[in-house]
């Protein structure tokens, strides 16, 4: 996927609006996918990317966090920990799908198809710029901060 176009997509933000790729040429777009709402490693990397939205609209990049969790579902988790950038809803698997991002997990010896954690740096013009698969939670945002400070 690394620099190629970015898929399009047309999803729901927690406020039931759309949200366009299409709408956001000209900015920097930081996409990370991730398992679950209100779940401890998806806390803490809402957590994190929240605390550094300033130093990323300084960069002239918005984030989005996208999981398979309803609108509803991502409006509570926003407001509960007050993230300062949107989630969006991919109930369908679309957006997961175009990026590659369902694969088989373990959980106590049961297997399952789940969201992998991986994030997506897309540039101005909606080439994908950075990858990262199988993240750690903690510290994630810091890095991917640094690497947009570093090729801006």
């Amino acid at each position: 996927m690394l620099n190629k176009k970015a898929p399009a997509f047309n999803l729901k933000n927690s406020k039931g609006e759309p949200v366009r790729l299409s709408d956001l040429k000209g900015t920097k777009v930081v996409l990370y996918f991730y398992p679950k709402d209100d779940t401890p490693g998806c806390t803490i990397e809402g957590n994190e990317f929240s605390k550094y939205v300033k130093a990323f609209k300084g960069q002239n990049t918005v984030i989005f966090g996208v999981s398979k969790d309803s609108v509803e579902s991502h409006d509570k988790f926003k407001c509960k920990f007050n993230f300062g950038f949107e989630l969006l809803a991919d109930i369908n698997e679309e957006l997961c799908k175009k990026f590659d991002v369902i694969k088989e997990k373990n959980m106590y010896g049961k297997k399952y198809m789940g969201i992998e954690r991986s994030t997506f740096v897309i540039d101005e013009e909606q080439k994908i710029i950075a990858e990262y698969r199988k993240v750690k939670a903690e510290g994630h945002a810091e890095a991917v901060l640094g690497f947009i400070k570093s090729h801006s």
